[in-house]
């Protein structure tokens, strides 16, 4: 949803709010929030959240059906989805630095990777794959945007951040470089899982599942979700979105292998790829 969106919503709700004849003030203390934030939730300097809307809703006593009206704009104005090509006129390094951004604000990052190995684990060679000549980006974009991405893995260092990946064996085993450098990367993997601050979990192909990884997706501080597709990047903030991914981590990492069982699993992928 564009920025343009987002006001409309945000002036609506002022406008529900102006209609209603009563005061910010009344408004917020109904809705259970500083007045400052009404403020700021009805000016658009903050999005505001399906929650948020529910609220002010409620204080402002709007009618059932006009309720879900707003509830339906907010839900959408929540959700963003941004094409790649979108990002290949601006730039994939620029996209790297948003998404640094993104996880310097974040305390707990989950990623769970069914396809390929995530980008704060990714040894440098397979960064260069990625952006190789067939991506269409000259040597410069591809220089920068892998340059980029790398720099992104310092904070794994920053020990007061926890970080969770859950990945699939097929994620580990999907191969885009000779045996040799992705043996390289799965060790990669295991020296990392080793960092008080990182856990790693891996679900192998044995063993009967009862769903399946149909997409691959981030949770930033149980926020923001993202998820890739083919032709874009799908982002939302709706707790109800946000709440439904971290159930699917939950449950798919409870197929999982954990701890010293998961170094051993990695360990045999790594051996078999020498």
């Amino acid at each position: 949803m564009s920025t343009s969106d987002r006001s409309d919503l945000a002036s609506a709700l002022r406008g529900l709010r102006t209609e209603s004849g009563l005061t910010a003030a009344a408004v917020a203390r109904r809705a259970g929030m500083s007045a400052a934030k009404l403020s700021k939730l009805e000016n658009n300097r903050v999005p505001a959240t399906v929650a948020d809307v529910e609220r002010i809703l409620a204080a402002l006593e709007i009618p059932p059906r006009v309720r879900s009206e707003f509830l339906a704009l907010a839900r959408a104005a929540s959700t963003e989805q941004r094409a790649w090509r979108v990002y290949r006129r601006l730039g994939f390094h620029k996209r790297q630095q948003e998404i640094a951004a993104i996880e310097g604000r974040s305390t707990e990052i989950r990623v769970f990777q069914s396809a390929m190995i995530p980008g704060l684990l990714q040894s440098a060679e397979y960064v260069r794959s990625l952006f190789s000549a067939s991506s269409g980006l000259t040597e410069e974009e591809r220089s920068r945007t892998a340059a980029s991405r790398l720099k992104r893995q310092d904070i794994l260092y920053e020990r007061e951040k926890r970080f969770y990946f859950l990945l699939t064996e097929s994620a580990l085993r999907w191969t885009t470089l000779d045996k040799s450098a992705m043996s390289v990367q799965i060790d990669r993997i295991i020296s990392l899982s080793k960092s008080p601050n990182i856990t790693i979990e891996l679900i192998r192909f044995d063993g009967v599942k009862e769903d399946f990884p149909i997409s691959s997706f981030c949770v930033f501080d149980r926020r923001l979700v993202t998820v890739e597709t083919f032709h874009a990047e799908i982002s939302t903030r709706d707790p109800r979105d946000v709440d439904l991914h971290m159930e699917v981590f939950d449950d798919f990492s409870a197929y999982a292998l954990k701890g010293g069982a998961a170094r051993d699993a990695l360990a045999e992928v790594s051996e078999g790829f020498r």
